[in-house]
């Protein structure tokens, strides 16, 4: 596997990001998904319906073990039974699929030709001096799925740290909307080099026809264990 030392340009000042930034971040992204492929962890999805005056007036929430193979295939382990109160909202196969696969999305070789990035400048971002960059789904074909927003990148060893965005595409037809909340995901080191995702957070209102619908997602993933390693990470 190729690391990110290999894949260095000439000399660049502080503000001015190498010119191949996009395939640093997805190079460093497969190392990370093959960091963490060697990890379990569990993922904590609460999700709320708010009423008008910001109360809870429905909620789902369920807790599952996620493990990987040994052919790093993933796997889950429901804990417990699922509690579904929401009483407007119903989850779809596309909202656990976002779930899954995009709201901890790892942009890695194989994920970036599907995307057209653009250089957004650079920022301080959760401690870390980053790169911004606006990542875009170059098309979507139906059944596909992708992320549409901006990630921070620290500038040292290309590591997304955070991601703001939105699942897409909405999906819209005359007989039912299928819709999805801007979210915000936050990665934390885990290792002291790889960065996973410890949340994912969305307070957001969806425009359905029918009327607005006030959504707030909270996905925590905790526990992360190596296998062969007896000791946890517990994001701060």
């Amino acid at each position: 596997m190729l690391g990110t030392a290999g894949l260095g340009t000439a000399a660049q000042t502080p503000d001015e990001p190498p010119a191949n930034l996009a395939k640093l971040v997805a190079h460093r992204e497969t190392e990370t998904q093959a960091e963490r492929d060697e990890y379990t962890y569990r993922q904590t999805v609460t999700i709320q319906e708010l009423d008008d005056h910001g109360s809870v007036r429905g909620e789902y929430k369920e807790v599952r073990d996620v493990i990987f193979s040994p052919a790093h295939e993933r796997t889950e382990q429901m804990v417990g039974k699922p509690k579904d109160g929401l009483k407007s909202l119903k989850l779809t196969e596309e909202d656990f699929h976002d779930i899954r696969e995009i709201q901890p999305l790892v942009l890695t070789d194989g994920e970036l030709w599907n995307y057209e990035t653009k250089f957004r400048g650079d920022e301080p971002m959760d401690g870390q001096d980053c790169w911004v960059l606006q990542v875009r789904p170059r098309q979507i074909l139906e059944g596909q799925r992708f992320f549409d927003g901006t990630i921070w990148v620290d500038k040292k060893d290309y590591n997304i740290v955070r991601m703001q965005g939105q699942a897409v595409p909405q999906m819209r037809s005359l007989k039912q909307e299928n819709l999805f909340p801007h979210f915000t995901t936050v990665r934390k080191a885990v290792d002291g080099k790889h960065w996973f995702a410890t949340v994912t957070y969305a307070d957001d209102t969806l425009e359905f026809r029918s009327g607005p619908l006030r959504e707030r997602l909270t996905i925590a993933y905790s526990d992360y264990k190596r296998f062969s390693a007896t000791s946890t990470f517990i994001p701060k």
